[in-house]
């Protein structure tokens, strides 16, 4: 009887062992983000997510978390929504990437856009204000949706 209770004990405190070691799965949220005020519809819309400081400016499209691509719709709008992140800081940039090549164009001689751009947080882009991290992120602990006004400079 007692070889009975020794090895159920042994069973119970096993098991109780592996639950305790089961991890829960993460939380995870989206974030849908929304663009407008395209000159035109040409091209696509790319939305580029950063979770790192000192990761945008990203011109080449290198550092970024995640990354998607919309078309404009008929309302002359653009919508991309991200799944399945972890709480943090993020920082969003869109390109109205006219041409599909992937990066940001240049102006002929100038180092400013040719092309739409945007980042969360900003309304306007320029010499004094470039954008960073650190001003363009914002925190993600539920669903979020964000506005990102596109800037032709």
């Amino acid at each position: 009887m007692k070889n009975i209770i020794k090895k159920t004990a042994l069973l119970l405190l096993t098991f109780g062992m592996l639950s305790f070691g089961e991890s829960t799965p993460e939380e995870t949220y989206s974030l849908t983000v929304k663009s407008e005020g395209f000159r035109n519809a040409k091209g696509e819309i790319l939305f580029a997510l950063y979770n790192k400081d000192g990761s945008i400016p990203d011109e080449k499209y290198k550092n970024y978390f995640k990354r998607g691509i919309s078309k404009i719709d008929k309302n002359g709008t653009a919508t991309f929504t991200f799944t399945n992140l972890p709480e943090g800081n993020y920082a969003v940039n869109i390109l109205h990437d006219e041409n599909k090549n992937g990066k940001i164009d240049k102006k002929f001689l100038l180092p400013m856009p040719s092309e739409g751009i945007g980042f969360s947080n900003y309304k306007s882009i320029g010499m004094s204000n470039r954008p960073n991290f650190s001003k363009a992120s914002f925190l993600v602990k539920s669903n979020v949706e964000k506005v990102i006004k596109v800037i032709y400079l």
